[in-house]
């Protein structure tokens, strides 16, 4: 369900898309682990890490859970 990246986020970037190499969605920012809280103030690849959902979980859980399938038809992904 969860991704972990190495790129760059700070507060505010929940929801921000999450893309592959060739731009593809592939997942949502939900956080950054607690380490990486260090570059906002001086960045280093060795601390920056991040946390995303998967996009195939959120579209299970619009769809299963949340009784969204009809909005996912008309999106074209159900």
């Amino acid at each position: 369900m969860d991704i972990l990246y190495d790129m760059d986020t700070t507060g505010g970037n929940s929801g921000s898309p999450v893309l592959n190499a060739r731009g593809e969605l592939i997942g949502l920012n939900f956080d950054r682990a607690f380490e990486a809280t260090i570059n906002d103030y001086a960045w280093s690849a060795d601390y920056s890490r991040s946390i995303g959902v998967d996009v195939r979980f959120i579209l299970w859980v619009l769809d299963k859970v949340s009784g969204a399938a009809d909005i996912l038809t008309e999106m074209g992904v159900n």
